[in-house]
């Protein structure tokens, strides 16, 4: 309980917080991860296509119903509600302390707990557009497609989930604007990730300030590093931490 009493000490001291998240802090709102025991990659593992197959660039080219067949099934979690994580980073915006929320996911859970200042580094499952005429569509005409795979009704083009596939860049502005955002903080809170998806994971390297937290179950290269180390559910340390601070 000390560690996170700091935690939300430091948290009460700091005025230009940055959150840098990833798959474990929607894993508490009944969203897989992807490494762990439980992940996404133990539970494929018989499947003839490993996860960073199916979820790659020239997969879904090349096999699109098989992709959506794995995307519904597995990537889509349209009822997933946010958890204490979410809401506290909400409560924190409001009050001008969060200034950023850095994410690997792509669940929006951080929009829907209240969050507007969010960079979501590998796309987003609620945006969608046409390859033919580049027409943006929402969650909805993936989910209520008749067909396996979703096509535009303008052009017939196929529509692709706004998300960063293997073999894709990170869009340039949002990586900028994560290390901007990062450089600037006085107090970096590393939340549910394993650091070790590339170039995600170096966002982390450029926080100059003098307050790092990371909260996360498993080791992760960056534990040493740490001026704060709780190892963890990131939910009930942020629950806790709401506690503490009233929030």
């Amino acid at each position: 309980m000390e560690r996170i009493e700091t935690l939300a000490s430091w948290i009460q001291e700091s005025g230009r917080i940055v959150f840098f998240g990833g798959a474990g802090t929607s894993t508490e709102s009944g969203i897989p991860d992807f490494r762990s025991a439980a992940g996404l990659y133990q539970s494929e593992q018989h499947s003839p296509y490993p996860p960073e197959e199916l979820l790659s660039h020239h997969f879904f080219v090349e096999h699109p119903e098989v992709f959506y067949d794995f995307y519904r099934s597995k990537m889509i979690h349209e009822n997933a509600k946010p958890n204490a994580c979410h809401t506290v980073l909400a409560s924190l915006e409001k009050q001008g302390k969060l200034k950023n929320i850095i994410t690997q996911n792509i669940d929006g859970l951080h929009q829907k707990a209240g969050s507007s200042i969010v960079l979501e580094l590998h796309g987003s499952i609620h945006r969608n557009y046409c390859m033919g005429c580049s027409h943006y569509y929402g969650l909805e005409t993936i989910i209520n497609s008749v067909e396996i795979v979703p096509r535009c009704p303008s052009c017939g083009g196929v529509i692709k989930p706004d998300v960063v596939l293997y073999e894709e860049s990170l869009d340039t502005q949002i990586l900028y604007g994560s290390m901007d955002a990062i450089s600037s903080a006085d107090l970096l809170i590393i939340g549910g990730t394993s650091l070790t998806v590339q170039p995600a994971a170096q966002l982390v390297s450029y926080f100059q300030g003098s307050r790092s937290v990371l909260l996360n179950a498993d080791p992760t290269p960056y534990d040493d590093q740490a001026d704060l180390l709780i190892s963890e559910r990131i939910a009930e340390v942020m629950k806790k931490v709401s506690n503490i601070l009233k929030l």
